[in-house]
């Protein structure tokens, strides 16, 4: 249901968060969550373009959560990286092109109880309550 960005930019987030206030290199990101350099530093700058943490260049300088950000929802998470249509979230269960209330497959009514749960935990869980993986 999530792609390995979004388990990624949750991943640095939720580090991002146990850290506080502090500015993280984005090598020690990296290593502390095991996302290959290149990879995030493509999720990173995206959650900085869409306002969810700020940067600074130089000595001193690193990723922190920005404070607004805390009360975002994941599912804001989600839309930026999959787009407001997430489809992994819509496909069928056993893989049928069209599968809904009219002509449902034979595990339409748990997927569709998936889904709603699915969905309300992205929903009702903020950035904020994320907190750091440990590999």
């Amino acid at each position: 249901m999530i792609t390995r960005t979004v388990k990624y930019a949750l991943q640095i987030l939720g580090y991002l968060r146990s850290r506080e206030n502090d500015r993280v290199r984005g090598e020690e990101i990296a290593e502390a969550t095991g996302i290959p350099a290149n990879y995030l530093s493509k999720i990173l700058n995206q959650l900085r373009k869409a306002g969810i943490v700020d940067s600074r260049k130089g000595w001193g300088g690193g990723f922190v959560l920005r404070r607004e950000a805390l009360r975002r929802p994941i599912t804001d998470i989600v839309v930026l990286f999959e787009g407001r249509e997430a489809r992994r979230s819509q496909e069928c269960a056993c893989g049928l092109s069209r599968c809904d209330e009219i002509t449902p497959c034979s595990l339409h009514p748990f997927w569709e109880n998936i889904r709603a749960t699915y969905g309300k935990m992205l929903r009702d869980t903020s950035i904020g309550d994320l907190t750091a993986v440990r590999r």
